[in-house]
């Protein structure tokens, strides 16, 4: 699930900037080596190094999700969707270096400490930021359950209580009118709604008034009764995100299985839908 580091309004997501800090530490240590060697910072390796293996990792998510980048063809060039394969990055470093050693680069040895050092760094903060679970004899029930003890009205009137919807895969969207990428992404997960019909969507809307709610809501296109009203804002403190849009996935045992901070495509959205609904 999605770690993410809050400053103010601002949210950054841990893993990228663990993989800015591996990247920095690998090159740092390449041209420190570099030039200890004698040899110039062959900079242009840990640029080129980098940049591979982001292509590679985007180019093998985009592979695995080909139905849903070719309908809009352009959202390739859009990362902000978060989409990535990491091991495909990890292949493109390692036949950079093969090739390195193959020409017999001077570089070649620099470079592979220094991409050892980033592999190791990276690998280690991702363990760390994996959440360990709670024991089950001693996880609180709800805690164990994942959908918060929360209740609300929704626009047409019917009243939702969470924990109720428990026996169904549950997707939880914050959103706000006044949030670009809260409404860049509505048509995405509208359309995901109308094709998983096993799947419960609610559309928690954060902080307005229901007149400014609902007349969007009916702009889009949708359903009322999954339309929830949090004036408050309370379900986002009760999560701990105040970032918007926020996205969370339940599975039918009622599990957190993954989150998403920040605009889904229609590829990063189909990702989190099979991990709860047992698809692709």
């Amino acid at each position: 699930m999605e770690r993410m580091l809050h400053i103010g309004p601002l949210a950054l997501p841990w893993a990228v900037l663990l993989l800015a800090a591996s990247w920095i530490v690998g090159a740092a240590l390449h041209e420190r080596l570099a030039r200890r060697r004698g040899l110039a910072a062959g900079a242009r390796h840990s640029w080129l190094m980098g940049l591979w293996a982001l292509v590679a990792a985007r180019l093998g998510y985009v592979l695995n999700y080909p139905t849903e980048y070719g309908a809009a063809p352009w959202s390739v060039l859009d990362v902000r969707d978060g989409g990535w394969a990491p091991w495909w990055g990890v292949s493109a470093l390692l036949a950079y270096l093969v090739f390195l050693w193959s020409a017999r680069s001077p570089w070649r040895k620099t470079a592979t400490l220094g991409a050892v050092g980033a592999l190791v760094l990276w690998i280690a903060g991702t363990a760390a930021l994996r959440p360990a679970s709670p024991p089950a004899a001693t996880a609180p029930s709800a805690q164990r359950s994942g959908l918060p003890a929360w209740e609300t009205v929704a626009l047409d009137d019917s009243r939702i209580a969470l924990p109720t919807l428990q026996g169904q895969p549950v997707v939880v969207n914050l959103w706000a009118t006044w949030c670009p990428p809260c409404r860049r992404e509505m048509p995405v997960l509208k359309r995901a709604h109308e094709q998983n019909p096993q799947v419960r969507f609610l559309w928690v809307n954060q902080g307005e008034a229901r007149e400014i709610a609902a007349r969007y809501a009916a702009q889009q296109g949708l359903p009322p009764a999954s339309v929830l009203l949090d004036a408050d804002s309370r379900l986002g403190r009760m999560l701990g995100t105040n970032a918007l849009p926020t996205t969370l996935f339940y599975n039918a045992r009622g599990e957190l299985v993954a989150t998403r901070t920040g605009e889904l495509s229609a590829a990063t959205l189909a990702e989190r839908l099979a991990l709860i609904t047992g698809g692709r």
